[in-house]
């Protein structure tokens, strides 16, 4: 029987502990660390961030590609008592400015190239910055070095920024043992081991994306980064460095599954792994015949809870379009609107309990409240639950399937986008006076950006491409954009979205 994993948290950074001293941990560009230097490493960073004027509870923010400072800032911000607020690399200067001002940090990291794009006012004051080239490598190899930290791990050591159904992107407070749990609940039900080689494809912002490095640091193994261009470089990359573990989301796996997979590439992988949507019962037909060996996980979250249910491989050909049940330090509960708990075969909302829910939306007290709340009267955790507004079904085996969200989130390519923050970038263009942002099922994407606009002016249509290119990432440019003298409303004079939503699918089916 196996053993359960060890429930009591840690600070963050002692996961640079966990590891054979002289076992591989990271393995970048700059070539092969161990996990006795990860450690030296994450002490050196800590107090060279402390050498910049920082003081305990100060945010720190990255703004980098997935290199060796981007990767040991996580736990150098918790060694040195700060709070580390990555920040996804596609995003641009509007959305930066956005963050920074938001969460108040002192201090940006960033490669040169980005820094270069950001505008006069997008850097707050008070606000230092720091490049990566000119700096990276010294802050790595100082010669003074903290020691682990007793942090108490309810402390916050990580904000990490997601879009809301409305508003720009609100800040997820994270605490030691919110990111610690996780890693150690990760690493026990993959059966992650010391041997084991992880391909880190998404970005550090994400906190899957993070919860790479972290759950493979808890099992001792070796992370190696990798910011690819092509499907094909990551089928080289598997093979080059025989990886064990791979995660996407539906986007990339659907080009994953479409490419040529040579014997030497397909035979190390033990595990992949789904986040960021559900895949269709095609793509998981397909992954199961490209890698009949690899056991696939399917799961679902939210990073506000970073991760609620697993599949259990051995289920997935049975159940393709199952989500599992609660992983590891996870009580998941399918609730009523009356807060009570749904039958059988009863939709519900999905709601997560215990250690993993995290502290709230930073500095935004109505936000939390409408997100954070108690929990229902069942849970045996008791205390805050994060409600998703997601609708499952529970069957008579207990496996969950995913039925829809309440709110009007869109996400494409893995991402959660607020089509609020599209409208208002449409408006903020000058070429259009209104506009409604909708998401419509897309296989590649899981969902195209559907952009409503009443125009605003000449040549609108180029002007508005110009500014979306210029002012927002690729993954949140409209796929189309529909053009109208009005747009309906509803009874209480707002943009009908509901209409517009029923047309657009209308179009879809004819």
């Amino acid at each position: 029987m196996p053993i359960a994993p060890d429930p009591i948290p840690r600070p963050l950074d002692h996961l640079a502990l966990t590891g054979a001293r002289d076992a591989p941990a990271l393995a970048d560009k700059a070539g092969v660390i161990d996990h006795g230097t990860l450690d030296r490493m994450v002490g050196a960073l800590g107090a060279a961030l402390l050498a910049q004027g920082l003081a305990p509870g100060d945010r720190v923010a990255s703004w980098l590609s997935k290199q060796r400072l981007a990767c040991l800032l996580p736990l150098a911000a918790a060694r040195a008592g700060l709070v580390h607020v990555p920040v996804n690399p596609l995003l641009k200067h509007p959305q930066v400015a956005h963050i920074l001002a938001d969460s108040g940090a002192k201090l940006l990291i960033a490669g040169r190239g980005r820094a270069n794009t950001l505008e006069p006012g997008d850097r707050p004051q008070g606000c230092a910055l720091l490049i990566d080239e000119e700096a990276g490598a010294a802050l790595l190899d100082g010669d003074d070095v903290l020691v682990p930290s007793v942090a108490d791990p309810d402390e916050l050591v990580a904000i990490l920024y997601t879009s809301g159904s409305t508003g720009r992107p609100k800040g997820v407070m994270l605490s030691h043992a919110n990111l610690w749990l996780g890693a150690v609940s990760v690493a026990d039900y993959l059966g992650l081991e010391p041997d084991d080689r992880t391909l880190a494809l998404l970005p550090l912002s994400f906190d899957y994306g993070q919860n790479q490095l972290l759950s493979t640091w808890a099992a001792g193994g070796c992370v190696h980064p990798l910011d690819y261009l092509t499907p094909r470089d990551v089928v080289r990359a598997v093979g080059k460095h025989g990886i064990t573990t791979l995660a996407g989301v539906p986007p990339l796996w659907i080009q994953l599954a479409e490419s040529d997979w040579p014997p030497e590439s397909v035979a190390p992988l033990r595990r992949l792994t789904n986040t960021g949507g559900r895949m269709s019962v095609p793509l998981v037909r397909r992954l199961r015949a490209l890698f009949p060996q690899a056991r696939l996980f399917s799961m679902y979250g939210l990073t506000e809870a970073f991760r609620s249910t697993y599949l259990d491989p051995g289920l997935i050909d049975a159940h393709p379009d199952s989500i599992g049940g609660a992983i590891p330090f996870a009580e998941i509960l399918v609730v009523r609107p009356d807060g009570s708990i749904a039958a059988d075969g009863e939709p519900g909302e999905l709601v997560h309990a215990g250690p993993l829910v995290a502290q709230g939306y930073w500095d935004d007290a109505e936000r939390t409240a409408q997100r954070f709340r108690p929990a229902p009267a069942a849970s045996a955790y008791g205390g805050t639950a994060v409600w998703s507004g997601d609708t499952v079904v529970r069957d008579a085996e207990g496996l969950l399937r995913f039925v829809g969200r309440d709110d009007e989130m869109i996400k494409s390519s893995g991402n959660r986008i607020s089509p609020t923050e599209i409208e208002e970038a449409a408006v903020a263009s000058g070429a259009a006076a209104e506009a409604v942002a909708l998401g419509l099922p897309d296989e590649r994407l899981g969902q195209a950006i559907l952009l409503y606009a009443r125009p605003l002016g000449d040549g609108a249509k180029t002007r508005l491409i110009d500014w979306f290119k210029r002012n927002l990432p690729g993954f949140m440019q409209p796929a189309r954009v529909v053009w109208r003298d009005e747009l309906p409303r509803n009874a209480n004079g707002k943009l009908d979205r509901a209409a517009l939503r029923a047309e657009a699918l209308a179009e879809e089916r004819t």
